[in-house]
Formats: structure tokens, sequence, C-alpha cells
């Protein structure tokens, strides 16, 4: 089974979703880049399941971008700090309206993400996204240890990251080790 192929059966046929997002949002030539778990899951070396793709587009094209997830048969849902898109399957799709964002997708990489070729964060933005989402105390616990578990993961995949972290944040962690 490939990693697309899981995907689409982890997710009841996710794949075909986030394709269209994708797709719709490169056709538009919208500056764009996912965010959260699935930029975690490029950048760590073991990747983990997720349901739900956070992403972050420019202001001035977050408008457009609904009206064209909306039109390629989207449901959408605002919130306070967010966008949710619902498609077929049981992804999530959410397109974050936080400024703190707002620069990730000019210095986002393109990426394979279980098949998919996509924008995501760069690396220091997708750590200093996690480390934003785990200081945020009005998350639910186990949305923040999920949270910390990803910068743990970023952290064992690339030790140099150790030394730019906050204290707040490696009293929470052990420094990484060589993998065995």
């Amino acid at each position: 089974m490939t990693e697309k192929q899981f995907f689409d059966w982890q997710t009841s046929g996710g794949t075909d979703d986030v394709m269209r997002l994708v797709d719709c949002l490169e056709r538009a030539d919208i500056a764009w880049c996912a965010i959260g778990g699935v930029a975690v899951n490029h950048w760590a070396v073991e990747p983990m399941v997720t349901q739900d793709v956070d992403f972050v587009v420019t202001t001035d094209a977050m408008e457009k971008t609904v009206k064209l997830l909306e039109d390629a048969g989207f449901k959408s849902e605002r919130f306070e700090w967010s966008i949710i898109f619902q498609g077929r399957s049981k992804i999530s799709l959410q397109v974050s309206t936080e400024d703190f964002y707002q620069h990730f997708p000019s210095r986002s990489v393109p990426a394979d993400v279980n098949g998919i070729l996509m924008r995501v964060a760069s690396l220091e933005d997708t750590l200093s996204g996690k480390i934003k989402a785990w200081r945020t105390t009005d998350r639910r616990q186990s949305k923040r240890i999920k949270d910390l578990a990803d910068i743990a993961r970023l952290v064992e995949s690339h030790p140099h990251l150790w030394s730019d972290l906050a204290e707040d944040v490696k009293q929470q962690l052990q420094p990484p080790t060589e993998h065995k």
C-alpha cells in the first residue's frame, strides 16, 4: 500500500479533497502553504496520520480562496480564527485567519506529503507555529500535548533546532539524541 493509498483509506477518500484544494489554489496562483500536522509530517522522520489539513493564504487572497473552494464543492464555516471547509471525505480543511501566519507562504517549500504534491511551511515556520499552538493555554489539553509531541518530533528529526528553543519549551522536552 502506498502512502497515498494509506492516507486515502484513513480519511475515507481524503486524497481527492486535498488534491482539489491544492489544484484550486495553484491554478489561481494563490500564495499558500500547509501548516500544522501536515507540515510536521513533511519535516519529521516518522509521519503520523492526521484528518485535518491546516493551511494559510495571504490576507488579500482569503475571500478569493473561500469562493474557489466553495465553487469546487466544499462547504465552509467561519470561526474567529479560521474558516473550515468540508468536502466529501473525513478530511477537514482549515485556513487560518491569524496574522501570525501571514508570512509563512513566502517562505514555503514544495513537498510530497502522503504522495500529494503541495507547499508546506518552512521548517522554522512549522516549529514556530507548533510552539505558538502549544503556548495557547485555552486549547484543549489533548491538543496541547499533541503540539508538544510535534515539537519533539521536529527537534528529534532536526537536532540543530534545540539550540533555538526558548527555555519554557526546553523544560518540557529532553535534548535530542542520535537515532538508533
